[in-house]
């Protein structure tokens, strides 16, 4: 089971029923209305709820973008109800769905996949629903603008505490609509894994998790050496595995892990998708570097080196 993510000191104070809480994630933005409005739909409905707002800069239409910042952030809030809403499928015949996980949050948006990694995040799906039932959406349902008139209804009637199986029939988890996630393939002293995100910074955020690197090389500890080979060029890079960026000189690169557990290539004080020019999708191969590729005296990558091979 995944218990929320606290302190010390607030799991041992007692306390009265929490307020019914809604988080929202959606690809709208900022400039349009649509987040402020689908807050004053939940709040229409429980005045007491305290609504979190995740993002609403999510790439448009990018499913995989929102499924990851979900993923994210899911563990470090309270239970509750999560709306979701990167729908291009909107007014199509794609479904409308509600899951219960097993940490007891109910997660509601498109049956298109984005729902899926959050919702193993938090112990996997324990129940999935349809949501149909007019009763617990707006009395109009447009075809343009489900976040309003059907997705925040419905997370605000389970934050209140509606039972799940109110909102329409449950569905079989297996016949959810999976997600395009690159798959991560772990050999022996390689580990073949994708960019899948670039953040504010320019960290390459990739598919594959700690776990993965420390089963493909075994042994490594930080400060160790690897090869990073990205995509089709003839030469790859030569990074430590670090703990954090300051572990190299500024404008040197590594690969560490995020503080989610994800893998990530980033360059201290740098934009490393731009200096690396690398775009989404790219693949990337990770090995442990010859013993005759060390660092300078100083443990250092060496960033006039990194540049050249970066250009290749």
């Amino acid at each position: 089971m995944t218990w929320v993510v606290t302190t010390p000191a607030a799991a041992r104070i007692p306390r009265s029923q929490n307020r019914p809480f809604v988080s929202m994630l959606t690809d709208w933005g900022a400039r349009d209305p649509s987040a402020a409005i689908c807050h004053g739909v939940v709040l229409s409905i429980v005045p007491e709820a305290l609504i979190v707002d995740i993002s609403h800069e999510i790439e448009k239409y990018n499913i995989r973008h929102g499924a990851l910042m979900l993923w994210c952030a899911l563990p470090f809030l309270p239970i509750g109800a999560h709306m979701a809403v990167v729908d291009p499928g909107v007014g199509t015949t794609r479904r409308p769905i509600a899951i219960e996980v097993a940490r007891g949050d109910i997660l509601v948006g498109p049956d298109n996949g984005l729902l899926l990694p959050g919702a193993d995040r938090l112990g996997g799906i324990m129940r999935v629903h349809v949501i149909d039932n007019i009763q617990y959406r707006l009395p109009v349902l447009t075809s343009t603008f489900h976040g309003r008139d059907l997705f925040a209804p419905a997370a605000a009637h389970l934050a209140l505490g509606v039972p799940l199986d109110a909102l329409g029939p449950e569905l079989d988890p297996s016949d959810l609509v999976t997600i395009d996630w690159p798959p991560v393939v772990v050999r022996q002293d390689e580990l073949e894994t994708t960019v899948i995100y670039r953040d504010t910074f320019g960290n390459l955020k990739l598919a594959g998790l700690t776990a993965d690197l420390l089963d493909a090389l075994p042994g490594i500890e930080h400060g160790g050496r690897v090869e990073v080979h990205i995509g089709g060029r003839k030469r790859p890079l030569t990074m430590p595995w670090a703990p954090t960026f300051g572990g190299v000189e500024t404008g040197g690169y590594l690969i560490f892990e995020d503080s989610y557990g994800r893998l990530c290539i980033a360059q201290n004080q740098g934009n490393a998708a731009q200096t690396l020019n690398v775009d989404e999708g790219a693949t990337i191969t990770v090995r442990r570097a010859p013993e005759h590729l060390s660092a300078g005296a100083d443990g250092h990558a060496q960033p006039a080196q990194i540049e050249a091979q970066a250009a290749e």
